[in-house]
């Protein structure tokens, strides 16, 4: 009995060799998904600041005027950065939502699809161009959260979601759309024209400011 004991205890790590041994195990990748992202961590900084403000043992430091403006000000700018950059979302949760595309596993960011499509286009391959860059419209919408890409997405559907944040393009989503169904599915020849179209409107977008967020900067004073 005594001897069981002794051979247990051997087996047990010294402080050092136990703390190496915890390290070794938390650098595995899989508790690195649970971290909070940047987003969480300022939106707990601006609920700290929040909660100091309108707490009333923290005495004159702050005048309930200077609160209210400052509670208003921190308000509009979550509004605007969940507008922005949609829900804050775990790195598992990320790699989860940009795989699918259009029933295929594609998990290349807007900015690889446009590169790609860039190279289609210079070697004259118009139909591979259409596709990746009608492909990086969509993966675009969905960093920014605007459209929730799944495996059953069809470019029609996120012409439908897209026409809801930008209604002036409305018209030319439908038509992209269009195109990219009848290079993807139907085979046909795409022209320089039809990707040149394509890639205005997927600039357009980039650079336009959703109609919800626009209308909440108009509504602040």
């Amino acid at each position: 009995m005594i001897v069981a004991v002794s051979a247990a205890l051997a087996l047990l790590p010294d402080g050092d060799e136990a703390r190496d041994w915890a390290e070794e195990e938390l650098s595995d990748p899989v508790y690195r998904v649970a971290e909070p992202t940047l987003l969480d961590r300022i939106a707990g900084a601006i609920g700290d600041l929040i909660a100091r403000i309108l707490d009333p043992q923290a005495g004159s430091e702050w005048s309930p005027l200077l609160a209210i403006i400052v509670t208003t000000v921190v308000a509009a700018l979550v509004v605007c950065a969940f507008f922005i950059w949609g829900r804050p979302r775990s790195a598992h949760r990320i790699a989860e939502r940009s795989a699918p595309l259009f029933g295929e596993s594609d998990a290349r960011s807007a900015a690889a699809l446009r590169a790609s499509a860039a190279q289609l286009a210079a070697a004259g391959d118009w139909g591979g161009a259409a596709i990746d860059r009608f492909r990086a419209l969509a993966r675009s919408l969905d960093e920014r959260g605007l459209v929730a890409l799944s495996p059953g997405t069809t470019a029609r559907g996120v012409a439908t979601m897209a026409a809801r944040p930008f209604p002036a393009h409305a018209d030319e989503l439908a038509v992209a759309a269009d195109a990219f169904d009848d290079v993807r599915y139907l085979h046909r020849a795409a022209s320089s024209a039809a990707y040149e179209r394509m890639a205005r409107l997927d600039d357009a977008l980039a650079a336009a400011r959703p109609l919800a967020l626009a209308a909440a900067a108009a509504a602040m004073p």
